[in-house]
């Protein structure tokens, strides 16, 4: 088996009862009782009938008792979801067969599951009395939760604000297509209750979601589909997706050409006339309905998850009208070239060695070979794609913003555009996050391995989880647009194509929600809730919308929708870090001293770009300082006392503009160090650069060495001592590689705020220092006690704590 239902014996079960109570002095003091002599249920409502006593109590001493509260919620819930899918064995058994990972045990899988079920219930159960007992003792004393004001909060300058402090709101994206907004089952604090008009996931006109079927060929709006939009209540904040993936028939039949070139979520071709026409009206029309509603507090989602995938391989081959462009397509890209080359056929001919007479002559063979990779042709092409990208989203932008110019709009960018070695994607990162108002992705992290034969998880030989392509990514959006509120609408920490886990570790979604919150993200919306208050799943996995998707069901299996303890613990680690939103603010918006030199150019041109990025990056993570990315854009517009290096590493490929830009740094005081003599030397083109960077007013460092430790410490090396955390974490951890980072502000009156996270896979040995000063007490803020300079943080621990020196 490729599975396993872990914790399948259960310890023999505390009980707590009236009847036992005056036998016992803590909960953790009562009397035990066989096993079998309850069913796992019955242990369940014992323990939850012991746990509202509790509650009862810490409420009478002015205890908060919210996080007791929702796991009472979820207990209740799961043993319902249970229930329902004890009784209906043959539904969830479908559903792990639509996921080829379970399909082969789906029915032993569909057998164990209620009982898995009600064992993580009462695990979480068993979780929230050992720590509500702790309070009522006087052990420990948790800061109170803030929760989400769902109908206050308002999006500010870089964050959400409630109640006057930052907030974090949650939820889940896709959630429980067919209930009513109004439905507190659904939309509650232990869900989350974001109002949205985004779930309508496929081609049919059904739900809230923003499609083009809302305009008819008549030139008029379809008004029943409409009051999906304008009926949604306008109590509760919330975002709009504009769903772009279907179109109607009757535009096909005006225009053959509309779906050539589209995408898998892009549903035709972004530079027809026509599409652009029926996409204005209905940008314009609901900007105007819904302008100055809470709906829209979080932003338009321009599109879910873009891509214009260009090259030969690639998966999305296997789809015939995603393996062309259109006429128009090739026509704006005519055009494009005559601009980039200043109407010189000549030079196009000599670069790509052609023979075209004229611009409108040029032809490009789509998908392209990746034989051309570093090629002119292929850097034209595809620096081109990426160009078309930004201009359908700065169109919809203009769109929109010229009936509601207040309106936020952010883009569901795939983390891969940025992180993965291709660039045929036609997605520039760096370009949306500029352009739109709020940043907008759907970063995912690997709780555990990747479930698809072939696929690498090679972080998995150091790391408890792929935490890089959580804090890499975050790192580059906040470079590019610090001053802009971070919004993940579609986080796939718990579950995604590529890996899933039933026995999920509540220790991982505690560390991976955290460590996005600390590196930027402002507000997430999980993927997905998919259950009914009576446990059955949603309406389009029942088959009682007009369609049943197969790829969803198997979403579903092994998801949070079968994980009481995963999405428990999802709304506990957003209650803590709602209660330490300012801590948390004040962590991540903090000089960042060292910035990575990120070409474009480069990206495209070369093989293993983000590959060798991504290790270097890893070089400098586990040094207490947040690390940066510098680019063309970020040097000419931002501060440059916003950090203290450049470092320029394997970066062969720039354009002249880059490489200017450069200079310019160093002419105005700036520090760069360059790996290698190879770095900067070629073009776009690849054509051999004669210019080299001078010293000017500032400091060029050349390190002659491609080895990423070396460049690392001597880039270290050049910081201010400013820059330098004034906390030092020593690590011990039995391994020649660090795994705990660790990130300091200073506080007042000789107090520091330092965060701490063991991304390992072991326990370690930490030990806090001071570098002037000595450490004389330090406080673990989750709990208000006081903890030793040296001690010990499992594998995924988190904490926080303040350090006083003297």
């Amino acid at each position: 088996m490729k599975y396993h239902f872990k914790g399948a014996i259960l310890a023999p079960l505390v009980l707590l009862g009236t009847a036992c109570s005056q036998q016992v002095q803590t909960p953790n003091e009562a009397i035990q009782v066989v096993q079998q002599e309850l069913s796992y249920e019955q242990q369940a409502r014992v323990k939850i009938d012991t746990l509202k006593t509790m509650m009862q109590r810490a409420k009478s001493n002015n205890i908060d008792i919210a996080r007791e509260e929702t796991i009472i919620w979820f207990a209740e819930q799961f043993l319902i979801f249970a229930n329902w899918d004890e009784a209906n064995p043959q539904v969830i058994a479908d559903a792990f067969g639509y996921e080829r990972y379970y399909a082969e045990d789906k029915h032993q899988l569909a057998a164990d599951l209620p009982d898995f079920e009600r064992r993580k219930v009462i695990e979480i159960l068993d979780a929230g009395i050992e720590a509500l007992d702790k309070e009522l003792r006087g052990v420990i004393t948790r800061r109170p939760v803030n929760k989400v004001d769902w109908q206050g909060t308002t999006a500010g300058e870089n964050m959400f604000i409630s109640k006057g402090k930052p907030i974090f709101p949650y939820d889940y994206f896709s959630k429980t297509v067919g209930q009513p907004l109004t439905n507190t089952q659904i939309y509650n604090d232990h869900l989350g209750a974001l109002y949205h008009g985004g779930q309508n996931l496929y081609e049919v006109d059904h739900d809230r979601a923003i499609n083009s079927f809302l305009l008819k060929e008549d030139g008029t709006f379809d008004q029943k589909l409409m009051k999906e939009l304008t009926q949604i209540p306008d109590t509760n904040i919330g975002f709009l997706v504009y769903w772009i993936m279907g179109i109607p028939e009757w535009v096909e039949k005006r225009e053959p050409e509309v779906r050539k070139g589209r995408s898998l979520f892009t549903g035709f071709d972004v530079d027809n006339p026509l599409a652009r026409e029926v996409w204005s009206q209905i940008i314009r029309e609901t900007a105007r309905l819904t302008k100055g509603k809470k709906v829209t507090e979080l932003g338009f989602v321009l599109a879910n998850e873009p891509h214009w995938f260009s090259e030969k391989g690639h998966w999305t081959n296997r789809f015939k009208e995603m393996n062309d462009i259109s006429s128009y397509t090739l026509a704006k890209f005519q055009t494009w070239l005559d601009n980039k080359y200043a109407g010189d056929i000549s030079r196009l001919n000599e670069n790509w060695n052609t023979q075209f007479k004229t611009f409108n002559d040029v032809t490009v063979e789509i998908p392209m070979d990746t034989a051309l990779k570093g090629t002119p042709l292929w850097y034209d092409w595809m620096r081109y794609n990426m160009d078309r990208g930004t201009d359908w989203f700065t169109f919809m932008q203009n769109e929109l913003h010229a009936v509601n110019p207040d309106a936020d709009t952010h883009i569901k960018v795939m983390p891969r555009m940025f992180m993965e070695d291709s660039r045929s994607g036609g997605i520039d990162t760096e370009a949306l996050a500029e352009l739109t108002t709020m940043v907008g992705h759907d970063a995912k992290s690997f709780g555990s391995a990747n479930i698809r034969p072939g696929k690498s998880s090679d972080w998995l030989e150091k790391y408890a989880y792929y935490w890089r392509i959580v804090s890499m990514f975050h790192d580059f959006m906040e470079s590019v647009a610090p001053d802009k509120i971070n919004v993940n609408s579609e986080s796939h920490f718990l579950s995604s194509g590529q890996w899933r886990d039933l026995d999920t570790r509540t220790s991982y979604v505690r560390s991976v929600y955290w460590l996005a919150t600390l590196h930027g993200m402002d507000a997430n919306m999980g993927w997905f809730w998919a259950r009914d208050p009576d446990g059955s799943p949603e309406d389009r996995l029942e088959g009682e919308l007009d369609f049943f998707d197969p790829g969803l069901a198997g979403a579903y299996a092994g998801s949070n929708n079968m994980q009481p303890h995963v999405t428990n613990e999802v709304t506990q680690v957003m209650y803590d870090l709602n209660s330490f939103s300012e801590e948390i603010v004040s962590l991540r918006e903090q000089k960042r001293p060292v910035r990575l030199f990120y070409s474009e150019t480069s990206a495209i041109n070369s093989d293993k770009y983000m590959t060798q990025m991504s290790e270097f990056y890893e070089q400098f993570y586990f040094e207490g300082y947040p690390l940066g990315f510098a680019t063309n854009n970020i040097i000419r517009k931002q501060d440059h006392s916003l950090w203290d290096t450049i470092v320029v590493y394997n970066n062969r490929f720039v354009t002249d503009e880059e490489f200017e830009t450069l200079q310019f740094y160093l002419d105005n005081g700036g520090t760069v160090i360059v790996d290698t003599p190879a770095s900067l030397s070629l073009n776009e083109y690849g054509q051999k650069r004669k210019a080299k960077l001078v010293s000017g007013k500032g400091k060029l460092v050349e390190a002659n060495t491609d080895d990423i430790a070396k460049l690392a410490q001597l880039t270290m090396g050049t910081l201010d001592d400013s820059s330098l955390p004034q906390i030092i974490l020593k690590e011990e951890n039995g391994k020649p590689f660090k795994t705990t980072m660790w990130r300091v502000v200073p506080q007042q009156n000789g107090r520091y705020l330092v965060n701490i996270m063991n991304l390992g896979h072991e326990t370690v040995s930490l030990e806090l220092d001071s570098a002037n000063g000595k450490v004389v007490k330090v406080t673990d803020l989750m709990t208000s006690n006081d903890v030793s300079p040296r001690f010990e943080l499992s594998s995924e621990g988190v904490m926080l704590v303040e350090v006083t020196i003297q």
